[in-house]
């Protein structure tokens, strides 16, 4: 089988390329640019051209395609374009990442609007004719790993991040996606969403625990406002920090950031995320 992977020398595309690869799979990483493949085997493509989309997916047994960070209008145009190019080429299967965006908790204050990029996607992929499934994460463990936030963590003992200490999160790792990823593209059996993350959902306290196991320190989980977050991450991300402060401004006035028990990995695909400790090993952190 042949498998094209988005992102595939990113955080999320390079987990999934490298466990595929592992399997004795044939995969390619999807680039603009060949010279920054890493040496990976890969294809040329351009998020901005149909015709780059179609000839790489012809005649493929799988898509893994998730929106890069870029401006809203951006990335609705590759939405658009990736959309009609799955149309044309007609992949065996194509699975999304969702990167966080929650779409499936209509009338919440984080969901995707259906006009954003992620609520076209999305969309567009269910009423296609083609075989999806969609990886439905929250919030990333990488995230913790920022700088920002671990160094407090080794420094201080501190894990500081902006959400409630007593919010429930389905946290899951990049590793956790590949392996849930991996899993879809192959087996054509599940279709929509899949989530992906801890059930029940984990608070700050125990997260902290998972660190604190690791580095074998006491560490203490405190709330950030998101506009501190923010002004630590604009020399990183820039203009972009403000949309990131925005949805944990709102994630602030949820009582929980949780998958759907129903439509989660540990039901349909009997694949459980790794423990904070187990990650933080597998990483190296």
């Amino acid at each position: 089988m042949s498998f094209i992977i988005h992102g595939a020398t990113g955080a999320q595309g390079a987990p999934l390329f490298n466990l595929l690869l592992s399997k004795g799979e044939t995969v390619l990483a999807a680039v603009r640019d060949p010279v920054g493949s890493e040496g990976k085997p890969c294809i040329t493509v351009d998020n901005s051209s149909v015709d780059t989309l179609v000839s790489a997916y012809t005649n493929t047994d799988g898509v893994f395609f998730h929106l890069p960070q870029a401006p809203e209008p951006v990335r609705i145009e590759y939405a658009r374009n990736f959309l009609e190019a799955i149309k044309v080429a007609k992949p065996k299967r194509v699975v999304l990442s969702t990167s966080g965006a929650v779409i499936d908790q209509p009338g919440s204050s984080v969901q995707v609007p259906d006009d954003s990029a992620m609520g076209i996607l999305v969309r567009g992929i269910s009423e296609s004719k083609i075989s999806f499934a969609i990886v439905a994460p929250r919030l990333y463990l990488e995230n913790l790993l920022l700088p920002i936030v671990v160094d407090g963590v080794k420094r201080d003992g501190v894990l500081l991040y902006p959400i409630r200490a007593d919010l429930p999160v389905s946290w899951s790792s990049h590793l956790d996606i590949a392996e849930v990823a991996e899993r879809l593209l192959v087996d054509h059996t599940i279709t929509g969403i899949v989530g992906v993350g801890y059930l029940p959902g984990m608070n700050g306290a125990a997260l902290a625990d998972g660190f604190s196991a690791r580095f074998n320190r006491p560490v203490q989980f405190e709330a950030q406002s998101p506009e501190e977050f923010r002004k630590l991450l604009e020399p990183m991300f820039g203009p972009a920090a403000a949309n990131v402060a925005a949805f944990y401004q709102a994630l602030s006035q949820l009582d929980e950031n949780v998958i759907i028990e129903e439509t989660s990995a540990q039901r349909l695909l009997s694949l459980a995320p790794r423990s904070v400790e187990e990650w933080l090993d597998d990483v190296a952190a």
